[in-house]
């Protein structure tokens, strides 16, 4: 080995050293906050283990392995299947969110004062707190709350926005809406001008119609953006809790109780940690499963659609 490959391989590992140096604060940091406590939770979800429960001594009793009993558990209880059946009836947000935002979108693309305007007007929902945000629909729709008052004085009777099981979980539905077309509609918006306009022209060229270009031009290509947020959409649907907790607390009669919801009734309310940790193993696969579902039918797409 000559003196120039000894120094080469001497200052590429010199380089790997200080590249792993760097990367060790967060490394360290997602290993304790992230994929340690997965592993605890995993492990927890096979125990019993409640904080009400002490030894003699005094001692808060460990937990005690139990197999699968907290999934034996889980069949049995109807508030868990009620939770689950809200979570999924939940996800029926998702396409009508993702639609909105491409078409709102693909609207507001176009550079402009009043394009700039609308942008940052729809944007704010997402920077707004979500416990503050729910604060304000809570008020707004409550029985003598501005959005009855509004239909009153328009001729129309009141609505149970929040003492009707069916419509609170359309108005906790709504504020999801109201909080994440702002989002999507950025993460399309930089899909939309990642599109070379190329395409477009050549196909206007071709005698292609707006319409035509919209849904053979832009759509395909809009594809991966079109997964990324369909996934995000779903996952965040799935296990909703700021909304439900701040504006319903899972009522009224359970009519909003999901499964994030009555993962921390357990774990909070009641101190189950291990039938807990069940539930949001159960949680977990249900996210991967939509997800699995999700790539599988988005997984075409983008250029390689051609």
């Amino acid at each position: 080995m000559t003196v120039g490959q000894k120094n080469t391989r001497s200052s590429s590992h010199n380089n790997g050293l200080t590249a792993w140096l760097f990367l060790a604060p967060s490394i360290s940091l997602l290993l304790i906050f992230t994929f340690y406590p997965i592993i605890c939770g995993t492990v927890l979800a096979f125990c019993d283990f409640s904080l009400l429960r002490y030894t003699p001594e005094g001692a808060l009793q460990p937990p005690r392995w139990c197999g699968v009993d907290n999934f034996s558990r889980l069949s049995h209880d109807r508030y868990f299947w009620l939770a689950l059946r809200h979570s999924c009836m939940y996800l029926l947000i998702v396409p009508v969110l993702q639609l909105s935002s491409i078409l709102v979108a693909f609207l507001l693309s176009r550079q402009g004062a009043l394009s700039s305007f609308w942008r940052t007007a729809l944007y704010l929902p997402v920077v707004t707190s979500a416990v503050c945000a729910g604060i304000i629909w809570r008020w707004v729709l409550r029985s003598d709350g501005a959005m009855n008052v509004l239909l009153q004085s328009g001729g129309c009777s009141a609505v149970p926005w929040l003492t009707d099981p069916d419509w609170a979980m359309l108005s906790v539905m709504l504020v999801t809406f109201w909080q994440g077309l702002g989002y999507y509609m950025i993460l399309y918006l930089a899909g939309l001008q990642a599109i070379l306009p190329e395409y477009a022209e050549a196909a206007s060229l071709d005698g292609a119609s707006a319409v035509q270009i919209f849904f053979r031009i832009t759509l395909p290509l809009l594809k991966p953006s079109i997964a990324l947020c369909t996934m995000l959409s779903c996952v965040s649907a799935l296990k909703v809790f700021t909304e439900i907790y701040v504006i319903t607390g899972g009522g009224p009669r359970n009519g909003t109780l999901t499964l994030a919801y009555y993962v921390y009734q357990r774990a909070f309310e009641s101190f189950d940690m291990g039938y807990a940790a069940a539930m949001a193993l159960c949680l977990a696969a249900v996210v991967g499963l939509v997800s699995l579902i999700n790539y599988a039918l988005f997984r075409e797409g983008g250029i390689r659609y051609y």
